[in-house]
């Protein structure tokens, strides 16, 4: 059902997101030593699942619009060593695959906050071919609690994912044999059956996403300096996951947080830059400078309280709070 709705040949379910992209990258033949460029602007698990194949991520800056991965960015970080490229769809908003496929590399796509989003050709996200990682936590468009789901359409990797999403267990499911390294990245049937529920309602829950997503830019939209996400242009088309703004440079973010706390209004910092993480420092010597898009855009981003039941007085009351926090 999720692949139909998606116009793939395949979909295997997984346990969860960060599952999804491990096996995604084993499938496409990231290995020990191999080099995938990747963004520094994403949750975590987009680089850690590079490293569980002791692969390295090498990350390239970000558009300072759209937020994804800068194509030229990503053409100028491949080195002989690159075999892969993992650009994600940060917030719902489509990455620039054509680009990227001119790249003639291996790509598994990120599309873990992406459900919903549509290319400017007119194809979903997700329903290009490659491996294609989607999420469903609790906060994601759809939810089966944990969970997540990965497209692709070659017949051979799905194949090879959901032996190694089950201990590797031979393609014949014989109970004893298991032909390769696998894993336990299954999706319980109980899940599954909160997710196909949950599929059935899909246009429902990303129209009301997006009527808040409206709300919120109408109302704050005219706030100078304050960075909204991009809006749809050329035909792309955003699916909402989160509204994450940018508070003017000449603010303070943190304290803007706590202030937006002391009105009443839950907020936190949405997304860190991953390359300053201190386990990434530590490992790979990443300093403050080497990516300065993203970083100002990470150390400037705030996510505000977003959910498909949201109403047009609870957007008013987070706008109005916005207004007297920034002083505008």
């Amino acid at each position: 059902a999720f692949a139909a709705r998606l116009g793939v040949a395949h979909a295997s379910a997984v346990s969860s997101g960060t599952a999804g992209l491990h096996l995604a990258l084993r499938a496409v033949g990231v290995h020990d030593g191999d080099e995938v460029v990747t963004s520094p602007f994403s949750f975590v698990a987009s680089a850690n699942a590079c490293l569980f194949e002791r692969a390295r991520p090498v990350f390239a800056d970000i558009d300072p619009v759209m937020l994804n991965l800068d194509p030229a960015a990503a053409a100028a970080a491949v080195t002989q060593r690159t075999a892969a490229v993992l650009p994600v769809h940060i917030f719902g908003y489509p990455a620039d695959l054509p680009a990227f496929e001119r790249l003639g590399l291996p790509i598994v796509e990120d599309a873990c906050e992406a459900l919903g989003a549509v290319h400017a050709d007119g194809v979903p996200v997700g329903g290009r071919g490659h491996p294609t990682v989607f999420g469903f936590y609790a906060n994601k468009q759809l939810t089966t609690g944990e969970g997540g789901m990965v497209t692709t359409g070659d017949g051979a990797v799905k194949a090879r994912m959901d032996s190694e999403r089950n201990q590797g267990r031979a393609p014949d499911m014989g109970w004893l044999d298991h032909d390769r390294l696998g894993f336990n990245y299954r999706l319980s049937d109980l899940a599954c059956a909160l997710g196909l529920a949950q599929l059935d309602r899909l246009n429902g829950m990303l129209a009301d996403r997006a009527r808040v997503a409206a709300g919120y830019r109408a109302a704050l939209v005219d706030i100078e300096g304050l960075d909204l996400p991009c809006e749809d242009v050329g035909g792309n088309l955003r699916g909402w996951f989160v509204f994450v703004v940018q508070v003017p440079r000449e603010c303070a973010r943190d304290e803007v947080i706590r202030a937006l706390r002391e009105h009443g209004v839950a907020s936190k910092p949405y997304l860190p830059a991953i390359h300053l993480m201190s386990f990434y420092r530590e490992a790979f010597g990443h300093r403050e400078g080497e990516f300065p898009v993203c970083e100002d855009v990470a150390a400037r981003s705030v996510a505000l309280p977003f959910f498909p039941a949201m109403t047009e007085g609870q957007v008013a009351q987070v706008a109005t709070a916005v207004r007297e926090v920034l002083g505008r």
